[in-house]
């Protein structure tokens, strides 16, 4: 777990409370969790670009307070990382509390992740599996309110909806009454993968419970953003793929900007960015602006050196003019 402030120093924008935004009547445009991708430096660049809540990729809550290597690799921040949201898998409330505790002088909050619909994290009893264990849930929720001191503190659920949207409903009621901050809102069941999101499920979740809810599913472009908050009457918009595939879709652009991919590349080299980490995101915010032949090349480098060489060839002159 590393960290660029003492656990004493606060980040001026962490005292902005993610509740008070979702209060705010304005739409809350929120950076999903997304394994191996919504780590820092990714956060970082979509801050830039209007994007006003991030989540850390899903951390197994076990490994991250039984193994200090798990900590380091896993949870990496710095001052303006914030507001920011650390989501975990977990399944045992002690230990869900336990790894609270130690993110809680990083963080605004934690969720628990109850809407993964893999295989292998519902056949540990993690993620979407959830969604029929309310009883576990309150537990989780419960010991972290009890051992977290700051009532600032928040903890939210992120579920996918039940074939009997009644019992999504009273799973939502429920953990309302439990505590919880807010909830979003996949909208899709656990077998559903690229069916259409079922907004109206979302909107009537919505009117059934007095806490924010935050949408999910397919959003990608503010449009369609601003359409779904005002279709389902939500608080925010949680965006995964269309960011990866778009970092500065939250400032409005209907593809990646060369600002924002030179923007990418200056803050990997500052934080030490993982090459295939560097290189899977610009893959993804290239997708739209470049030819298949240029994937092929592009896709095939295998260095950092050989990708800045490639951009400073193909779109180094193009990002000069702009600027003049």
């Amino acid at each position: 777990m590393r960290s660029d402030f003492l656990p004493t120093t606060i980040c001026q924008e962490r005292k902005k409370d993610p509740i008070e935004m979702f209060h705010s009547g304005q739409l809350v445009k929120v950076c999903a969790p997304m394994v191996r991708y919504s780590k820092l430096a990714f956060r970082t660049l979509v801050r830039k670009y209007s994007c006003d809540l991030c989540y850390t990729p899903m951390i197994i809550a076990a490994d991250f307070v039984r193994s200090i290597k798990a900590r380091d690799s896993e949870f990496t921040t710095n001052q303006g990382d914030c507001p920011l949201i650390v989501q975990f898998a977990a399944n045992d409330a002690r230990l869900l509390s336990d790894a609270a505790l130690l993110v809680c002088p990083y963080a605004n909050g934690i969720d628990i992740n109850c809407g993964c619909p893999q295989r292998w994290a519902m056949a540990d009893g993690y993620g979407a599996c959830l969604i029929n264990k309310p009883e576990l849930v309150h537990d989780m929720v419960r010991q972290v309110r009890n051992r977290v001191e700051s009532p600032r503190f928040s903890v939210s659920i992120k579920i996918r909806i039940h074939d009997d949207l009644a019992r999504t409903i009273d799973l939502c009621r429920k953990a309302e009454a439990t505590g919880v901050s807010w909830i979003t809102v996949h909208g899709r069941t656990v077998e559903e993968r690229h069916q259409p999101v079922h907004y109206d499920a979302i909107k009537m979740i919505k009117e059934n419970v007095s806490i924010p809810i935050v949408a999910n599913g397919d959003i990608r472009s503010l449009k369609e953003a601003e359409n779904v908050w005002q279709m389902t009457g939500t608080d925010g918009v949680m965006v995964a793929r269309g960011l990866l595939a778009n970092p500065a879709m939250f400032a409005g652009y209907e593809e990646t900007p060369l600002k924002c991919i030179w923007d990418w590349v200056d803050i990997s080299l500052e934080l030490g960015t993982p090459f295939m980490c560097f290189h899977q995101h610009l893959m993804y915010m290239m997708e739209k602006i470049t030819s298949r032949q240029e994937k092929r090349v592009f896709n095939a480098l295998s260095s950092t050196s050989a990708v800045l060489d490639y951009l400073t060839d193909h779109y180094g002159d193009e990002l000069l003019s702009k600027s003049l």
